[in-house]
């Protein structure tokens, strides 16, 4: 029995170094940490240009530092619901431009992205006047019928109510689900040419 109790040991031994990750692979996610840390300033506006960041690096932890950098500012190129977040994609896309070196293809498919993001926000901006309208003037017609015809002077929020709500919750999550399938795309062709 002792000598199977140990045949166990030895497996359960082995099975924990190889779960262990190498001094090298432990290097290597720091060096990418410190990438995401140094552009999480520049998306704040703090920092200075990713490539200038870089350069400052040492040669063996640039490419993980790099790799750092271009996963954190492609996660920040998102559809925005405001002006602070619009401003957010756009020193993102920046940022992407200039880690990979002004290259003609990441400016178009940067370029494009920023037009996909513009596109969504008019869409989703008149998407929910519509709404808007469309559910003040059922509020208003069920008022004056119950009122008798006497609406004047009601003030309606029709974002206040429920079935705005709902129904508006709906139209966005299709929304957002179509144009961030075409950021999606958009981000694995810059995945793909900032070899990450």
């Amino acid at each position: 029995m002792a000598e199977i109790k140990s045949t166990m040991e030895l497996v359960l031994e082995r099975a924990a170094r190889m779960g262990k990750a190498t001094s090298e692979e432990i290097e290597q996610d720091a060096a990418k940490k410190e990438g995401m840390h140094l552009v999480a300033a520049f998306l704040d506006g703090k920092g200075e240009a990713p490539s200038k960041l870089l350069a400052e690096q040492e040669p063996a932890r640039q490419a993980a530092i790099r790799q750092g950098m271009a996963e954190t500012l492609l996660r920040n190129l998102f559809l925005p619901r405001d002006e602070q977040a619009q401003e957010r994609t756009e020193q993102a896309a920046r940022g992407l431009l200039d880690l990979g070196g002004g290259a003609g293809d990441i400016a178009s498919i940067c370029q494009d992205m920023q037009h996909i993001i513009g596109q969504y926000r008019q869409h989703r901006e008149q998407l929910r006047g519509q709404l808007e309208e469309q559910v003040r003037m059922q509020y208003e017609q069920a008022m004056a019928q119950q009122m008798g015809g006497q609406t004047e002077g009601l003030n309606i929020d029709p974002t206040m109510q429920p079935k705005f709500k709902e129904e508006w919750a709906r139209l966005e999550a299709e929304l957002d689900s179509q144009y961030n399938q075409a950021l999606n795309q958009h981000r694995e062709q810059l995945k793909q040419r900032l070899g990450i």
